[in-house]
Order: structure tokens, then C-alpha cells, then sequence
């Protein structure tokens, strides 16, 4: 039983009014850039129902709907019943996987007559909900082996659910939970590499093809090579303070390789890189032994660093060439520069591009694009809608909505660190990754930064799916935050 002191505001009072006045801004904006990506020279009629910005209004009203009902809930449901719409929202992951409907080569939809939902999207906020409820219990601490397993379980089987459905781009947004998990104690050496990970795909895979002079020396494995010792010995500088050993090994793992190209460049031509494995394995063998006679947990977790880097990295080529699809892999190589295809796998970009810069400083104007007019852009409505945003509302529009996501970011930080309890903040921060997620890939994408993976846009992609979700996703929090000055008895 829950209940407002005498001197403390109710559930009504303590509504986060600014995080919903900035939901029906976005919602708004939102609005008009789906009328100005679906219009059609000639409509006389926004507002029907025939027409994308019609059906839009139906869904942002069922939307605002739902939001009154999950704030009119006691928050303790949430708690209560967590498992529950977990449970509920795997099997329904589960049984798409045999969906007969395939759209666009995916069988993550749900399709009843005209209604079609994608379980994907809501089971984001069951996840999170999940996650809060576990981490909630007394005791539970990320940097033991046993409880970060279990969070990350949760977070494992929503991802293999949607990989089988062929909606790869949606599964990676569940990387996004990582920052609650950073927030919540875990180690920094995971996060630092994950993003190792990334740069020695990125270098490895854009230099692969690049020799170094006259020597056999490719430049991707020799950058690579050296970011892995060089990254070796920073984390055995911070985590096991040996700042000796550390810069003896950036001193080796930088001035032997050097030498060995001058040597290999000028009087015997040969593969730098047999020089730095060598020092790689030369380097795993020296750490491992630290870490068995000094029994210093950090020296065998640096040892797992290094050795998985170096495996990550030689099987890197062969999941590109043999494990992704055609076009997954098309998409990287346009996205790294490896091929130019305006025509082909960059198309949609470089349709995208010339719409935002098009539409110059303050833009063509409500409904004057003529890129989106004209259809020049795929999924102008839905996955790439923001290049409409930059088209009619130019660098000021955009900026806006930026600006926008930005405040509302920011708010949702400043909610999660104000709750009382452990699964308010752990909600908060599962809500606040999952937004910045979405808006730096979505907008990435379109301006051709990030690849394309095909999610949406927050409240501004058409579609009840994306906009129900995140709408729940946002008021089971907002609801949260509101119950955090009740007494309960």
C-alpha cells in the first residue's frame, strides 16, 4: 500500500511535466515530418485515413491513450509483474520466428487483417523491466561472474529471438543496455573493450588491402597488431598499476615493429607481422605468468583481452566475407569507403545527403521538399525520415529535433539518478540507452556515419508499432519517477 505524506506531493504532483511536454513536442514534430515524407503532389487531404499522415494521427492518439492508462497503474505492477511480461513478450518473440508473413525479408511482424505489430519493438521495455526487477534484488552485484550472467541472459534471449526473425538491426539495439550496466558497477574494462572491438574491425577491414611500400606488410594487421599491445599494456597501467611494465611494453610493441619496416623496406623485404605476433604471444605468455605467480585475478583477465583481440581480429575478415549477408556486407564496405555505389548498397544515403543538403540553412518549407516529393528517398517515412526533417525545415529544423532528444536525454538521466530505489534507476538508465541508441544510429545512418541497420526514429518514424513502444517504454518510467515520493506500508 502506497500513500502521499502531509508534506510530500502525490503522484500527480510529482509528474515529470517537462519529459511530457518534450514527448508531445517530438510527437508533433514528428507528425509533420511524416506528412511531408508521405504527401503527394495533388493530395488534397492530410487527414484521411487513405494516407500515412491520416493513419499517423490514429496512432499518436492510441499512443496518448495508452500513456494515460500506464499513469493511472499503481507503479508497484511494474515490479510486480515484470517476469510476467517478460515471459509474455519472449514467447511472442518466439512464435513470429514461424510467421508466415515475410516483409522485406523479415518474419518479424505480427499480421491480423490490416493491423500489423512487431513484437520487437515492445519487447525493449519488457527487457528493461526485466532487468530492474533482477537487479533490484538485495545482494545482486554486477562484478560478480554468476549475477552478471544472469543480467546478461535476459538481455541474450529477446536478441536470439529477433536475430531468427531476420531483424538483425533491432537485436543490436539491446546493445544499448550496456550503459545501465556500466552505471551499475560494471568494470570499465568491458566497455573498453567492446570499443576496442569495433576499432580493430573498422582499421583491420579499411586498411586490409593497403601494403605498406615495398614491403608484404599489410597496413590493417599492422595498426591492428599495435592497437592490441598497445591497449595490453594501458589496461595493465590501470588496473594492475605496473606503470613499468606498461611502458616497456608500448616502448617494444611500437619501436620493434618500426624497425623491423625500416629493415623490411630497405635490405630484406618480408611480413612485419610475424614480428608482432611474436611479441603478441611473446606478451599473452609473460601476462599469464604474472598472473599465475603473483595470483592477481587482473593479470589473467588482461590475458583473456589480449588473446581474444588477437582472435576477434584474424576472424574478423571471415565473418565479413563467409558469415554476413551480401548486403550487410555491401552496406560496410559503402559505409567504410571501400566501395562507392550511389546506385546500389549507398543509394538510400546518398539519396538521403542530398536531401539534408538541399534543404540549406532554414529549409524548402512545409511540404515543399522536393527530394521526399518526388520519392527520391526509400523509407523516407519510416527509417530515413530525417532527411525530410532536414529537406522542409533545413539546419534549423534539424537542429531543433536534435535538441530536443537532447533535453530529453538529459531529463531522463537527471530522473534516474533522483529515484529512491535500485529498479527505478536501472528502468531509467535501460529507457535512457535505448533512446540515445536509436537517435545517434538512426540519424547516423541517414547521414551516413553509422551503417544502415534499419531501426527507427523516436515519435518520428510512421508506424503504431515503434511509436506504442516507445511511448510505453517512456510512461512506465515517467510513472516510476512519479510514485518516488510515496510512503509505502
Amino acid at each position: 500500500m502506497v500513500r502521499p505524506t502531509d508534506n510530500q506531493p502525490g503522484v500527480l504532483q510529482s509528474l515529470d511535466y517537462w519529459t511530457i511536454g518534450i514527448y508531445l513536442c517530438l510527437l508533433l514534430l514528428g507528425w509533420l515530418s511524416v506528412c511531408g515524407a508521405s504527401y503527394t503532389i495533388g493530395d488534397t487531404n492530410i487527414f484521411s485515413l487513405d494516407t500515412r499522415s491520416g493513419m499517423q494521427i490514429v496512432w499518436i492518439g492510441t499512443s496518448i491513450v495508452l500513456a494515460l492508462v500506464i499513469l493511472l497503474l499503481d507503479d508497484s505492477l511494474y515490479d510486480t509483474f515484470a517476469y510476467v511480461i517478460y515471459g509474455g513478450l519472449l514467447l511472442l518473440l518466439f512464435f513470429t520466428i514461424f510467421n508466415p508473413h515475410e516483409i522485406k525479408g523479415s518474419r518479424s511482424w505480427l499480421v491480423m487483417g490490416p493491423v500489423r505489430l512487431q513484437p520487437a519493438e515492445f519487447a525493449k521495455f519488457a527487457t528493461a523491466l526485466a532487468l530492474a526487477r533482477t537487479m533490484n534484488i538485495y545482494g545482486f552485484d554486477l562484478r560478480q561472474g554468476k549475477h552478471f550472467l544472469q543480467a546478461s541472459a535476459i538481455i541474450l534471449l529477446p536478441i536470439l529471438f529477433i536475430v531468427a526473425q531476420k531483424e538483425t538491426g533491432s537485436a543490436l539495439v539491446y546493445i544499448s543496455f550496456l550503459l545501465m550496466f556500466y552505471r551499475e558497477g560494471m568494470t570499465g574494462c568491458v566497455l573498453f573493450t567492446g570499443i576496442a572491438l569495433v576499432v580493430y574491425f573498422v582499421v583491420g577491414i579499411r586498411f586490409a588491402d593497403v601494403v605498406i611500400g615495398s614491403s608484404d606488410t599489410r597496413l590493417g594487421t599492422f595498426l591492428v597488431l599495435m592497437l592490441v599491445q598497445i591497449f595490453t599494456a594501458l589496461l595493465i597501467r590501470s588496473y594492475c598499476h605496473n606503470r613499468r611494465l606498461c611502458w616497456r611494453l608500448i616502448a617494444v610493441s611500437v619501436g620493434v615493429p618500426l624497425a623491423a619496416l625500416l629493415v623490411s623496406l630497405t635490405i630484406v623485404t618480408f611480413n612485419v607481422m610475424w614480428v608482432q605476433l611474436f611479441i603478441s604471444v611473446g606478451t599473452i605468455v609473460y601476462i599469464f605468468y604474472l598472473g599465475l605467480t603473483s595470483r592477481w585475478r587482473n593479470y589473467l583477465l588482461i590475458t583473456a583481452f589480449a588473446a581474444g583481440s588477437l582472435l576477434f581480429f584474424f576472424s574478423a575478415s571471415h565473418v565479413l566475407n563467409n558469415v554476413m549477408g551480401a548486403h550487410q556486407r555491401e552496406r560496410i564496405n559503402v559505409l567504410l569507403g571501400l566501395k562507392d555505389d550511389p546506385t546500389g548498397a549507398g543509394y538510400n544515403v546518398h539519396q538521403s545527403q542530398i536531401a539534408i543538403g538541399s534543404g540549406g540553412f532554414t529549409g524548402k518549407g512545409f511540404l515543399n521538399g522536393t527530394q521526399t516529393k518526388l520519392k527520391f528517398v526509400p523509407e523516407q517515412d519510416t527509417d530515413f525520415i530525417f532527411c525530410t526533417v532536414g529537406e522542409e525545415e533545413g539546419f534549423v529544423g534539424a537542429s531543433l529535433v536534435l535538441l530536443l532528444f537532447l533535453a530529453l536525454i538529459l531529463r531522463l538521466i537527471k530522473m534516474a539518478e533522483r529515484q529512491p530505489l535500485r529498479f527505478g534507476r536501472v528502468y531509467g538508465y535501460c529507457v535512457v540507452g535505448i533512446f540515445l541508441f536509436h537517435v545517434f544510429v538512426n540519424v547516423g545512418m541517414v547521414l551516413g556515419l553509422t551503417p544502415v541497420i534499419g531501426i527507427p526514429l523516436p515519435f518520428f518514424s510512421y508506424g503504431g508499432s515503434s511509436l506504442w513502444g516507445f511511448t510505453i517504454l517512456l510512461f512506465i518510467f515517467l510513472r516510476i519517477d512519479a510514485g518516488r515520493n510515496l510512503v509505502r506500508t
